[in-house]
């Protein structure tokens, strides 16, 4: 009789990602991930030849005035550092688009404003109907177990449009997520943003269109206009990029963090996080290192600090030892936000876990005895979690 049951989960050798990540791993004969080998890819590129590069390939596209790129700002140490690289190695002047899903903390709120006054730049605020927004959150934690959709569909959305608004060529992005963790593609391919990157990867598969239509949470097109991305044409008018800086720039999260507090005094989070250690990631949305990263432990059975811990492993910051430590430490740490969110959203925590419970995924996710218990990265232990 052949087992027919879902395949155990295994971790990478070098950082600690497992491989149930909810961006796509491959693990080699060696039993290391395919993230940890792309970013060894790092240590052997001339970093000076590729700006020399994005020099030589963004002249076309400087002007004697106006804007000359739109680069996306969360107002996070990225941000900043995007920004500072813009203005500083290229010496190009940037439109600053942000989206505002409602979600975000004081310190990066703060961080936001100050962005247009400590670069001398014009900067552009979006922010959706609260109401919409609230309907929003809950159809997507509904779909997909994400309730915060509407933010990555803002992020991936407005600088583009924007561009195309203002007849701009050119946006700015930071590293590719896909590659920076999980190795999606090499180093080497220079790739670019795209529409289909911008739905397959940044929205899950969604859009717009899939929050029409529905009973309990209705929504109208004209409620989701900024959700909108151009079309073929408008792309092709403009002739649209969009360009990663992480395919130029070596990108340590830790020293972007370091150079923007010195040089812009930008400011981490004043309070320890539940989820992580970190105080200077995802400042910008309250519910990153909170109820939406709780959700992926839930539903992959990993969480914030195994994401921090494996960048700070691979870039030398970190043992993985030591990554293991923060795992155990902050992973299956239910986050106080829930109850923020859930108030936000007028519903209760019989309604979260009931629908966060159908999205756990098989291959981590074990039930015995009323509770959820799961396989770990340290010495075969189990964590239980009350059904």
């Amino acid at each position: 009789m052949s087992d027919h049951s879902p395949p155990r989960v295994k971790w990478c050798q070098r950082c600690v990602y497992p491989s149930s990540s909810a961006i796509t791993l491959r693990f080699d004969e060696h039993g290391i991930c395919s993230g940890c080998r792309v970013h060894e890819q790092k240590k052997s590129i001339d970093w000076d030849q590729r700006l020399s590069w994005l020099l030589d390939d963004i002249e076309q596209y400087r002007r004697p005035s106006g804007y000359e790129c739109v680069i996306g700002v969360s107002g996070g140490k990225d941000s900043y550092y995007q920004v500072h690289l813009v203005k500083e190695k290229l010496g190009l002047n940037p439109l600053l688009v942000t989206y505002n899903g409602n979600n975000y903390l004081d310190a990066g709120w703060q961080n936001l404003l100050r962005m247009k006054e400590v670069f001398s730049v014009d900067h552009h605020i979006f922010s959706p109907s609260v109401s919409a927004l609230v309907r929003m959150n809950r159809q997507a934690f509904r779909k997909m177990g994400d309730m915060n959709w509407q933010g990555h569909a803002g992020i991936a959305t407005l600088p583009m449009k924007m561009a195309v608004n203002f007849n701009i060529p050119l946006v700015f992005w930071g590293e590719h997520g896909w590659t920076d963790i999980g190795g999606m593609h090499s180093m080497h391919d220079l790739v670019e943003y795209t529409a289909r990157y911008r739905r397959d990867q940044f929205l899950r598969g969604y859009d717009w269109f899939d929050f029409l239509d529905d009973e309990e949470d209705p929504l109208s097109e004209a409620e989701l206009e900024w959700c909108k991305y151009p079309s073929d044409e408008e792309v092709e008018k403009v002739g649209l990029r969009g360009i990663f800086l992480g395919n130029y720039d070596p990108w340590d999260a830790n020293e972007h963090a370091a150079l923007v507090t010195e040089r812009y005094a930008w400011q981490p989070s004043p309070v320890p996080f539940e989820r992580t250690y970190r105080r200077m990631s995802n400042i910008d949305d309250r519910y990153e290192n909170g109820a939406h990263d709780y959700l992926k432990f839930v539903k992959f059975g990993y969480g914030r600090a195994t994401d921090h811990a494996s960048k700070d492993i691979r870039a030398g910051y970190m043992s993985r030892a030591q990554g293991i430590e923060m795992v155990r430490k902050y992973d299956h740490v239910r986050s106080s936000d829930i109850d923020y969110w859930l108030n936000y959203v007028d519903r209760d925590a019989q309604w979260f876990d009931r629908i966060a419970d159908s999205f756990r995924d098989p291959r981590v996710w074990t039930k015995r005895s009323g509770r959820w218990t799961k396989d770990n990265i340290w010495d075969g232990e189990q964590v239980a979690q009350q059904a």
